[in-house]
């Protein structure tokens, strides 16, 4: 059986199947099929199919040109129905894993997923988990459904876990040049997973089982998530201590030794951020231990959109207003830099908090036009100068490189910068973080 599949692989005749056609998913499917793969998609999502089987793109690390080539080819096409997995010879499973609101790991995604696969896998199949989730998920929840089919892993199917590690929006490192990092439950199912990837991925590095490979990707975020707590806890002391945290942290990162700079900022969005460091904190009280550095940063990140309503409130004041009734203009409420993407973005708190306070809230955002926090529309605004000139101030969120900074300085009455996208515009409108 392997040797088959590893044939099929080599030729680029293997069939490759993706489930989940999001951030992680989409440009993946993508890079198969620009290898020359035949790519399905499994798309729950209609608008997200119907947008494929259109050649429209909905991801901006995606181009629709290219897209579109893809699909016009026959590369690359989309599908809601799971049974097109049993002409897969791979399915690579790309689902969301959230956390739930008792702030417990929700991968009822994964194990839906997993059901599905299961119903249709064969005998010469590659199985590749790339969500990020707990260390033991992929032996624990997927291998016990294939086997339960009468299938033997590592003779008759290939069961692996490989991180996902994109960075929507960066332009220098992309799904390609990014390393891979393989971990199977067996060493011919690493063999076989390091083979497929390496040939739409540069470079590819195996590990020796899925629960190191869960661990590396868990690793990665909660060295993020700690520092970023750190470095958002050291701009807490500055403000108290009247300084200028971003000169601080440039001053500290000329030292060529010992130091990595990091930046703090209004909270932490997206996907991976928020959850991944209470996925592992979750998984170590299950084995009797506290991650209490893993817990403490999760609360410093976690109070930063208070600090920040705090700032409105203080810039306010300085012109005796109060929050109530005020017009705060939010600029930018995707979670990071030039990507349309809103998921635990922390632009949502800050909305909810001053909303809650009695603040009159719109925002600007070229990459989301429509955005709803509670239920509720958020007024959204173009940047002209009778506009900025209504508002009593603005807080920058996240910073899109089309927005004119300098413009919005001009005709707004305050600015909040929470990025430091302003620091080399000195003016006694601005406040920082």
């Amino acid at each position: 059986m392997w040797q088959q599949l590893q044939q099929k692989i080599v030729n680029r005749r293997a069939n490759v199947g993706v489930i989940g056609l999001g951030y992680v998913g989409l440009p993946l499917a993508v890079e198969f099929a620009k290898a020359g793969f035949t790519v399905t998609g499994i798309e729950v999502d209609r608008h997200r199919a119907t947008s494929i089987a259109a050649g429209r793109s909905y991801i901006p690390d995606v181009p629709t040109g290219e897209l579109a080539g893809l699909v016009k080819a026959g590369r690359l096409r989309a599908t809601g129905d799971f049974k097109a997995l049993a002409k897969t010879d791979a399915v690579i499973i790309c689902v969301p894993t959230p956390l739930r609101k008792t702030r417990e790991p929700d991968i009822s995604f994964i194990l839906a997923a997993a059901e599905q696969v299961a119903q249709t896998t064969h005998p010469g199949q590659a199985i590749v988990l790339e969500s990020t989730t707990y260390p033991g998920t992929t032996e624990e929840t997927i291998l016990p459904k294939m086997v339960a089919k009468g299938l033997k892993v590592g003779q008759d199917f290939f069961l692996a876990f490989s991180p996902e590690r994109i960075d929507p929006g960066n332009q220098r490192f992309t799904t390609k040049n990014i390393p891979k990092v393989v971990g199977g439950v067996t060493k011919r199912c690493t063999q076989i997973v390091r083979l497929l990837y390496s040939q739409v991925i540069d470079t590819v590095i195996p590990v020796s089982s899925p629960k190191a490979a869960e661990m590396v990707k868990l690793l990665e975020n909660t060295f993020r998530s700690v520092n970023i707590g750190l470095v958002n806890e050291i701009a807490l002391v500055c403000d108290r201590f009247d300084l200028d945290v971003w000169e601080v942290i440039d001053a500290a990162r000329t030292k060529p030794f010992g130091f990595m700079a990091f930046y703090p900022g209004p909270g932490l969005g997206g996907h991976c951020l928020p959850s991944d460091p209470i996925y592992l904190s979750w998984k170590a009280r299950m084995h009797g231990f506290e991650a209490r550095f893993i817990e403490l940063a999760a609360q410093v990140n976690g109070y930063m959109p208070q600090h920040v309503v705090g700032k409105v409130i203080e810039g306010l004041n300085e012109h005796s207003r109060a929050l109530k009734g005020s017009r705060v203009l939010v600029l930018g409420v995707a979670y990071k830099k030039d990507v349309n993407d809103t998921r635990d973005a922390p632009s949502i708190e800050i909305i909810s908090m001053l909303r809650k306070k009695g603040a009159v809230v719109s925002y600007h955002d070229p990459f989301i036009p429509r955005f709803l926090v509670g239920g509720k529309p958020v007024p959204h605004v173009k940047l002209t100068a009778p506009v900025l000139q209504h508002h009593d101030i603005a807080v920058i969120v996240s910073e899109h490189s089309s927005v004119d900074y300098p413009f919005v300085v001009r005709h707004i009455p305050q600015i909040i910068d929470t990025r430091n996208v302003l620091k080399m515009i000195r003016s006694p409108k601005i406040i920082k973080l």
